[in-house]
């Protein structure tokens, strides 16, 4: 469980107006994936121009400067942030910056039969793996495209790679794969791993769904498994908004991130920067700063960096407001925001 230490806390600069403290950056590399989740982007994408990301090395100096001023975790997401060329060299740089204590990466799991040694060897402590179901049909119509058996073999070389913790994220639609969640919590404590249920987060138009309609909260989820395992609520964290269980007689811990349910913006201590250098200071708001251009005008210097980083905290907002009877306020897909 990850607790700041007074000098930490005193080491951290970014307090915003609510006098929330963060110590948690989630950079996304890329827009792009190999597969097409329903949940996450529609069918007929179209993706940021790869001359409109920042680099690898613009991507790495704001996250060195995120962590001078007091943040102890970076979570890589994307998109698919493996597919992404070069990635691993961010991995790399990252993993050797004094002060970041937890260096993690969100992954559908595809690639990682590739690179999970790679990523253990330079640094990386904590592994999310996306796996919404284990029926191989029901996995390629989630996905669209997907083959689970890439997935399964991922989370195989994870496990055998050595992280510190590999972690199952299962996002929960009604009618589509909510059956299913007894299987995933057996399946992830029979190889000692975590899992997180998820509820769907109105983000983008994808054009499969109603999203009010398979909407299944996370109290669902809960009563669904109570009738199979004994879980006791517990005080964990992994520095981000999971609430967990823990199964008695298992290393298994059982998470729900609950966006509708039980809003977890009061304790907020995160910050979002987009692959093209838009820090979004809300998961479900678009108060954003543009840090490319920043970066750009600016490339010897990153004080002007630092400083637009602690303008940005005057206009973090109280929290989001996402709405299921609603049409999407947010065009931003989920793949775009960093999942």
């Amino acid at each position: 469980m990850n607790r700041e230490s007074p000098e930490q806390q005193t080491r951290s600069s970014l307090v915003d107006r609510f006098n929330r403290r963060i110590n948690y950056l989630r950079i996304s590399v890329t827009d792009r994936c190999d597969l097409r989740c329903i949940y996450c982007m529609s069918e007929d994408m179209e993706f940021v121009p790869r001359s409109q990301l920042l680099t690898l090395e613009e991507l790495f100096r704001v996250g060195k400067s995120f962590v001078e001023m007091g943040v102890r975790k970076i979570r890589i997401t994307g998109g698919e942030p493996l597919t992404r060329r070069g990635v691993m060299q961010l991995f790399e740089s990252l993993g050797e910056l004094d002060g970041l204590d937890d260096l993690t990466l969100t992954t559908n799991g595809t690639l990682l039969h590739r690179y999970a040694k790679t990523l253990q060897r330079a640094g990386v402590t904590r592994v999310n793996i996306s796996l919404d179901s284990l029926q191989e049909a029901r996995f390629r119509k989630i996905t669209r495209i997907g083959d689970i058996r890439r997935t399964l073999t991922g989370i195989d070389a994870a496990l055998e790679a050595g992280f510190q913790r590999v972690k199952i994220n299962s996002v929960i639609l009604k009618n589509r794969n909510h059956d299913e969640i007894p299987a995933l919590v057996a399946f992830a404590e029979k190889r000692g791993m975590d899992i997180s249920f998820i509820e769907e987060m109105p983000l983008g138009e994808t054009g499969d769904h109603d999203r009010a309609e398979l909407y299944y909260s996370s109290q669902q989820v809960l009563q669904d498994l109570q009738p199979h395992y004994d879980l006791i609520a517990t005080t964990d964290t992994t520095g981000g908004p999971a609430r967990y269980y823990r199964i008695n007689d298992s290393n298994t811990r059982v998470g729900f991130i609950s966006p509708h349910s039980h809003n977890f913006c009061d304790h907020c201590n995160r910050v979002r920067l987009t692959a093209e250098g838009r820090l979004l200071l809300c998961l479900g708001q678009e108060h954003s700063m543009d840090l490319r251009r920043v970066v750009r005008a600016n490339p010897l210097d990153d004080e002007p960096l630092r400083q637009a980083i602690i303008d940005a905290m005057k206009i973090k907002p109280k929290g989001h407001e996402f709405d299921l009877t609603a049409k999407p306020v947010l065009f931003r897909h989920m793949n775009v925001t960093g999942g």
